[in-house]
């Protein structure tokens, strides 16, 4: 029965090839699309998922109240974990981590005449005890015990040292503000997988950065929030019972503290990182559901196009299941037969879905920030055979049942007639293929215009022509020369630098009194700590007093204010009077005008303006025009005073950019999966197409005898397909409405939703289909009408 099914399928893939091809292509590039997303999303759920504590592993979260919001944020009092491993019999570990990117970046590490840039983090003695980093060299136990001794990757040892074998105890320079001094290798661990959001070369104690900033930042003060703390509980602990014991923790260390605690599992981070007003909103989790219900859509949009076709073809197969059922083939030996037929089709389309996915993964990979591969095989095949299967069961489904179904009596009299049932199935099909491919064009337009919205806002600041390089090496040392060479440079405007950054890199504190402030409020203030001329580069404008100069010794201890922040105050005449911040007092010499310090996903916030004449961060602005060599000469001076590390610079504007990555590659990639929708809906109603015209082929002949033009031919065929169109128009626009207000909230500031974007999109899905429709039907409507009334 196998074999026979088999051969029937062969013979009917080379009677229809037309109708093959169009199911072959269609469910091919439906597969196609779904294996790449399988690929992404299986490598998105899979970040920071492999430690071993991965169920017990949590960071700690607070909550704190800023005026009428809650702020959540990462960062914790220093003091934090040694509390909570102290105090918390619940708790089995627990360590502070400083990550490079705050306060301590890269750093130099040398050995002889070795020199490299490297990623450090600070982190708590039982850090390899909580996280599955491997480590090649050294005790678990006590590799992070002394704080002189350092621990490197593999990749970094193996630069460093021509044998490593050795390697514990040698000592090494590790080159770095206060943390500059000659430490030991204490261990090694093996290179960091692909699946982590963990980016560090070097570890170095936590007990050695509480040292150095305990004065200096005040680290026994429980109402900083400098590092991140992160702890596994003991097996069996009830982690929500946990939540509630811990949420008013630092509230009895610190005497007013409205701060409240709570944990998130660590491997939630990637997908879940988006708060609001201290509640999970989500985070990328929302553009692994998107992508989801995307693949979902467009395997069901080619399976769609294999019923309506299989449907439409089935006059052509009558006779074959009348005489079937007439020599005793039962209705289950049918539906076995059609579902093996689609399920053949759809292997064939798996095949080529394969080679597809094979080509296209290195273009995918570029568009979508990933390194994916094929993964292992039970991976990677298993997923491919099920989803397979899956389509040639939903595809073959209805048209094996609608097949099966004839009554051979009715089939063999000749009296078997289209019921209105198939046709509003067929068109109710139709109607949902184009609903989505409308919604994605949709969104594609919004997202595109968001997009192009983000870039071209007026930020209140200039980041244009802008290059951004940290001091390091030898210019800690020669911080002054090394900027009077720069600032002497033809092709440089102007160079300053700072602490922090303007992409949401900042301190922030709530630590600022004033005279007339109410002892009940507290404000938020971003921290922004610059140099020089910081001001005068970015281009921020004041709105009064001025800003920091060198001609005025006394400007490290003045202030600036934005202007959000004086509303916030409430002062009036600001310039001149003076505040407490942290307990001293600071001269307000400026009010600048708002600039953003953040994403667009943030509402400005009040922020206030240090003054220090050394940054960590050096911005040049180069003269339009003159980027190359400006490039050039400030990459030669860098390269003498750091006796030949990398230059290692990047555009501002490029750092902006990099805020909205996920947002580029979702338009890109919603782009795609957008035409994709369209070729797989047109490929389904150019072969509807085809039929119907091949059905009407002897009304058409003898609409033209009577007179009918061939515009009159062309415009009946396609006015049906044009008012399916029509329906999927107004089913799609209150959908898409509703997903991309919900899309453009999570913005501060955001497009408006106007009907350009739905008109365009309406337009686009129409033509697309009457162009399909329209070529098929101008050809049946040009031939000779004779040949149609000769057939029998």
């Amino acid at each position: 029965m196998l074999k026979h099914n088999l051969l029937l399928a062969f013979r009917n893939i080379k009677k229809y090839k037309s109708s093959f091809l169009i199911n072959i292509i269609g469910l091919s590039t439906g597969l196609t699309s779904v294996l790449l997303i399988f690929l992404w999303v299986n490598d998105e759920l899979g970040m920071d998922r492999f430690h071993e504590n991965d169920d017990r592993l949590y960071q700690v979260l607070r909550n704190h109240p800023v005026g009428d919001e809650i702020v959540t944020q990462e960062g914790n009092p220093a003091l934090l974990a040694g509390a909570l491993k102290e105090e918390m019999p619940e708790v089995e570990h627990a360590v502070a981590v400083v990550p490079p990117f705050w306060y301590t970046g890269q750093g130099i590490i040398a050995h002889i005449d070795s020199r490299y840039k490297a990623d450090a983090q600070f982190v708590g003695k039982d850090y390899f005890n909580m996280f599955s980093w491997k480590l090649l060299k050294g005790n678990k136990e006590n590799v992070l015990t002394d704080k002189y001794g350092i621990v490197i990757s593999d990749e970094l040892a193996g630069k460093l040292f021509p044998d490593t074998e050795n390697i514990l105890g040698k000592t090494i320079e590790w080159e770095y503000e206060d943390y500059s001094g000659v430490y030991h290798i204490a261990g090694v661990f093996e290179k960091l997988p692909q699946n982590t959001t963990e980016k560090f070369d070097v570890l170095l104690p936590y007990e050695l950065y509480f040292q150095i900033n305990l004065e200096r930042m005040n680290l026994e003060n429980w109402g900083n929030s400098t590092p991140r703390t992160y702890l596994t509980l003991k097996p069996g602990t009830d982690a929500w019972a946990f939540n509630k014991k811990i949420a008013s923790f630092i509230g009895t260390k610190h005497e007013g503290s409205s701060s409240t605690l709570f944990l998130r599992n660590y491997s939630d981070k990637h997908l879940y990182g988006r708060y609001e007003n201290g509640k999970l909103t989500g985070g990328r989790i929302d553009y692994v559901y998107l992508f989801s219900g995307v693949a979902l859509f467009l395997l069901l949009i080619a399976c769609i196009n294999f019923m309506n076709l299989s449907i439409a073809r089935a006059s052509r197969r009558i006779k074959e299941i009348g005489i079937k059922k007439a020599v005793g083939a039962n209705r289950g030996t049918l539906i076995f037969q059609f579902l093996g037929e689609s399920i053949l089709t759809a292997f064939f389309s798996l095949v080529l879905a394969l080679l597809f996915v094979f080509l296209l993964l290195p273009s995918f990979n570029a568009t979508a920030g990933k390194q994916l591969g094929l993964v292992s095989v039970l991976d990677f095949v298993w997923p491919a055979l099920a989803i397979t299967l899956i389509t040639g069961l939903v595809s073959g489904s209805y048209p094996a049942l609608y097949l099966s179904g004839f009554r051979p009596v009715a089939i063999l009299k000749g009296t078997l007639k289209t019921s209105s049932g198939e046709l509003w199935t067929r068109k109710g099909l139709v109607v949902f293929q184009f609903t989505v491919s409308i919604i994605l064009i949709v969104s594609v337009l919004i997202v595109r215009g968001q997009t192009e919205f983000i870039q071209s806002k007026n930020l209140g600041y200039d980041k244009e022509n802008i290059i951004v390089f940290k001091r390091e090496g030898n210019l800690e040392k020669n911080y002054g020369p090394f900027m009077d060479e720069l600032r002497s440079m033809p092709e440089v405007v102007i160079v300053s630098s700072f602490w922090h950054n303007l992409f949401g890199l900042h301190g922030g504190t709530g630590a600022i009194q004033w005279d007339g402030k109410d002892p009940e409020e507290r404000i938020e203030f971003k921290n922004l700590e610059g140099s020089y001329d910081l001001m005068q580069l970015l281009g921020v404008e004041m709105a009064q007093g001025r800003a920091f100069s060198r001609e005025f010794a006394s400007d490290t201890l003045k202030v600036i204010f934005n202007e959000k922040a004086i509303a916030a105050m409430g002062l009036q005449d600001p310039v001149g009077k003076t505040i407490q911040l942290w307990g001293r007092d600071r001269q307000i010499i400026g009010v600048a005008r708002d600039f953003h310090l953040e994403s667009l996903y943030e509402p400005i916030k009040p922020c206030i303006i240090q003054c220090y004449p050394i940054g960590i961060d050096i911005l040049v602005k180069i003269r339009p025009g003159m980027e190359r060599p400006a490039i050039r000469r400030i990459g030669n001076l860098y390269d003498e005073y750091t006796q030949g590390l990398p230059f290692d610079f990047r555009f501002m504007d490029q750092d902006y950019e990099a805020l909205y990555a996920a947002e580029t590659r979702v338009a890109v990639l919603s782009k795609y999966f957008a035409g994709l929708a369209i070729l797989i809906s047109c490929l389904g109603l150019f072969g509807l197409a085809v039929y119907t015209t091949e059905r009407r082929r002897k009304e058409i002949g003898i609409r033209k005898v009577l007179g009918q033009s061939a515009v009159q031919v062309v415009a009946m065929l396609s006015g049906d397909f044009a008012k399916l169109v029509l329906v999927s128009i107004l089913i799609a626009f209150p959908i898409a409405y509703l997903l991309a207000n919900d899309w453009l909230s999570g913005f501060a500031y955001r497009i408006p939703l106007h009907p350009g974007y739905f008109f365009w999109a309406a337009l686009a899905a129409l033509s697309i289909a009457l162009l399909t429709v329209g070529s098929q039907a101008f050809c049946a409507a040009n031939k000779n009408p004779v040949e149609a009334l000769k057939e029998e």
